[in-house]
C-alpha cells in the first residue's frame, strides 16, 4: 500500500479479521490511493494492537474503545472506522444452558483484559472470575471442555451453535436495553503527534477505503474472505455486515454518545481509572 518509496511512512494496523479486512480493501488493493504516504499493515490480535497503541509504537490502529481510555492523551479517534453492535455483540457461551447469577460463578474466558468484550462483561456481571486466551480458541476450548464459558468476538459470534455450545448472554442487546445505544467495540485511533495535516489527510483516505469497500462489495468481500477462518461466503458477507456499515463511515451523533457513556459507564464503575472526555479527529 504505497504511493512510492519517498512518501512518509505510516503504519496503520488492524485485525486479521473479515470486517477489518473489508474496511481496508480499498487500500490493500491500490484501488484507493494514498498520495505522499507509504503504508505498512501491521495485522494482528487486537489486544495485541491495544498494547502496540499503549506504547506508542504505531501511528494508526485499530484499538479497542476499552483501551482507548488509556490512550487518550497520546492517540485521537478518528471519525471513521467504528465497529459497533446495535442490539448484537460479543456473546458469553457455555455448554450447557447458564443464567447470569450462573455466569457469575464461572470462570469466563475474555480475549484480552482492555478489549471492550471484556469491560462490557464486567460491566454486565461484576466482578467475574475470568482467564485470557487468544480469541480465535476461546469457542474450542469451551467446546472441549477446557474452559467453563467464553467470550466470543469476532465471527464466533455466528458459527458457536455448530461446535455444540450455547448462547448465555448477548453483550449488545444487553448494553442496548440498558442505554439505547449500539455497543461500541473497536475504532481507528491516530497519534496525535502526526500534526493536523497529517491527520485529516490519514482520515480521508481510510473513509476513502471504507467507502470503495462499501460501494464494491462482492470483491471486497471476496478479498476478506481470505481472513474468514473457515466461515462461508454468505456467513462472511452477514458478519461483515454487522461491523461495516454507515456507522463505519462516521460514527454519527447517535455512535458518539455510545461511545462516551460506554467509557463514562466503566468509570462510575470503578473499571476505567480515570474519566475521559473522547476526542474524534477528521
Amino acid at each position: 500500500m504505497s504511493d512510492g518509496a519517498t512518501g512518509r511512512r505510516i503504519q496503520i494496523g488492524h485485525s486479521p479479521d473479515p470486517d477489518d479486512a473489508f474496511m481496508f480493501y480499498g487500500l490493500a488493493s491500490g484501488k484507493v490511493r494514498a498520495p505522499g504516504y507509504e503504508i505498512v499493515q501491521v495485522l494482528k490480535d487486537i489486544e495485541s494492537l491495544n498494547r502496540l497503541a499503549l506504547e506508542g509504537r504505531i501511528e494508526v490502529t485499530a484499538v479497542s474503545i476499552h483501551a482507548y481510555a488509556y490512550l487518550a492523551d497520546r492517540y485521537a479517534l478518528l471519525s471513521c472506522g467504528a465497529s459497533m453492535g446495535d442490539g448484537y455483540g460479543p456473546i458469553v457461551i457455555t455448554r450447557g444452558p447458564a443464567s447470569i447469577e450462573d455466569l457469575r460463578c464461572l470462570t469466563i474466558a475474555v480475549p484480552g483484559r482492555l478489549t471492550s468484550a471484556t469491560l462490557a462483561l464486567r460491566l454486565a456481571l461484576g466482578e467475574v472470575r475470568t482467564v485470557t486466551l487468544p480469541f480465535d480458541r476461546i469457542l474450542e476450548a469451551v467446546a472441549r471442555g477446557e474452559q467453563e464459558a467464553g467470550l466470543l468476538i469476532h465471527e464466533g459470534q455466528l458459527t458457536y451453535a455448530d461446535r455444540g455450545v450455547g448462547k448465555a448472554l448477548d453483550l449488545g442487546a444487553w448494553w442496548l436495553g440498558r442505554t439505547g445505544l449500539p455497543l461500541p467495540l473497536g475504532g481507528n485511533a491516530i497519534r496525535r503527534d502526526l500534526g493536523g495535516e497529517a491527520i485529516a489527510a490519514i482520515g480521508s483516505f481510510i473513509r476513502r477505503s471504507i467507502s470503495y469497500g462499501l460501494a464494491h462489495r462482492e470483491e471486497a468481500l471476496a478479498y476478506a474472505m481470505e481472513y474468514g477462518r473457515g466461515i462461508d461466503r454468505s456467513l462472511a458477507d452477514r458478519f461483515v455486515g454487522m461491523y461495516v456499515n454507515d456507522a463505519t463511515l462516521d460514527y454519527g451523533p447517535r455512535g458518539r454518545r455510545a461511545v462516551q457513556a460506554f467509557l463514562d459507564a466503566g468509570f462510575e464503575a470503578g473499571l476505567v481509572p480515570h474519566r475521559v472526555a473522547v476526542e474524534f479527529a477528521g
